[in-house]
């Protein structure tokens, strides 16, 4: 005898498809690139982000470890009243991001940290969205379209990413960063008050 789920189940996994379809943008991917990572079809991918297919852990685990993401985060399990956050560091290009935000789309925030070692050549790159950081220890060179600027603590930068643009340690000493990633368009908000 097989129990039917209960409304809190179904709204639960009613969830995980716009969940995965937001991953799967926020990432850039396409169906096929994404069914390639995970060996799962490109029409299985679409009905599962169409909610037309039940998610099964045989499909959400290799989903979780294509995105980066925890298991708990695609399912929108309910929180187990530890307030701790167990970020996972994520490597790429031996750079380290440890994200600090947990919901998929819109800003994501990290922690960077870029290792010391001797001065990379600047190799400008261009993409869609905004980027914004702000140094926390070292000092950072930003090239930014022509400018050549150094950021060190306490300094922060925010630009379109159309621009083409490349940062790294400004010495051979490593450099921690809090980063904002924006999808195109969206820009830091900052509020202060007028100076008396």
């Amino acid at each position: 005898m097989t129990e039917t789920p209960s409304a809190e189940m179904n709204a639960t996994l009613a969830q995980v498809g716009p969940r995965l379809r937001a991953l799967r943008k926020r990432g850039r991917l396409t169906l096929a690139a994404l069914s390639e990572t995970t060996g799962i079809s490109v029409s299985t991918l679409s009905r599962l982000e169409s909610g037309s297919r039940r998610p099964s852990l045989e499909l959400l685990l290799p989903l979780a470890k294509a995105h980066q993401v925890q298991l708990d985060e695609l399912v929108g399990a309910p929180a187990t009243g530890d307030p701790r956050i167990h970020a996972k560091p994520i490597v790429r290009h031996g750079r380290t991001f440890i994200p600090l935000t947990r919901r998929p789309g819109g800003v994501q925030a990290f922690k960077m940290i870029i290792p010391g070692g001797p001065r990379a050549e600047p190799d400008p790159q261009t993409h869609e969205g905004y980027e914004w950081f702000y140094v926390l220890n070292g000092a950072v060179r930003l090239v930014l379209g022509d400018q050549d600027l150094t950021l060190r603590a306490g300094e922060a930068a925010e630009f379109d990413t159309r621009v083409p643009h490349w940062f790294g340690p400004a010495t051979g000493d490593p450099v921690e960063l809090l980063v904002l990633f924006g999808p195109q368009g969206e820009r830091m908000h900052v509020k202060s008050r007028p100076v008396a």
